[in-house]
């Protein structure tokens, strides 16, 4: 599927269009999500974004609320757009996972400024840290939120080198949390393909 560069009110499907095909596309959206998630150990996962991730975001959106004129519609693409990667950077949502909720709550305090200390190793390049939460400001003095939205800003060597093939790792440094995968290589072909020269 190509993948276009921005979201507009064209490229969606009006309600009940989306409501006929909403079921029977789900597992393809799931697969094409889980292709793109990175998971950091037991309770985060990045889940990088692109124009289809978010434009069934969109979509979801407008279904649930029952949105269908044309100022609402631009509301929700105004809303989400941004997460969408633009050529030099990968976007993602980090989800923080605890099953339990007074381990969710303890750890969560814990782990104050996380978001800061995720980070993208292209090999041969250094560290590119997450650049996170640039619409609203996601914790305080007594946690962190489970949900932070993050862009990592890539050179044009370090695109080059994803885009050519190079190994890439993502981690987070973090004291209460350290961690560090490497990128599964199918992944990776879809990330690489968010990147431009």
């Amino acid at each position: 599927m190509t993948k276009t560069a921005t979201i507009t009110p064209d490229k969606l499907l009006g309600l009940e269009a989306y409501a006929r095909i909403r079921q029977s596309s789900k597992p393809e959206a799931i697969a094409h999500r889980r292709l793109r998630s990175v998971h950091l150990g037991e309770h985060m996962t990045l889940q990088f974004e692109d124009e289809l991730t978010i434009r069934r975001q969109i979509q979801e959106m407008l279904h649930i609320e029952k949105i269908f004129e044309q100022a609402g519609i631009q509301d929700e693409i105004d809303a989400y757009a941004p997460l969408v990667p633009d050529g030099s950077n990968w976007k993602a949502t980090l989800l923080i996972e605890y099953g339990d909720p007074h381990e969710r709550k303890r750890e969560l305090s814990r782990l104050i400024g996380v978001e800061d200390r995720l980070f993208v190793e292209v090999e041969g390049h250094p560290r590119v840290y997450a650049i996170a939460d640039e619409d609203l400001e996601r914790e305080n003095a007594e946690k962190t939120s489970a949900v932070h939205f993050v862009r990592f800003e890539f050179d044009a060597a370090a695109r080059a080198a994803v885009r050519a093939g190079a190994g890439v790792k993502v981690g987070c440094d973090h004291t209460n949390y350290p961690v560090h995968v490497a990128v599964r290589p199918e992944t990776l072909a879809s990330l690489a393909g968010d990147l431009r020269a």
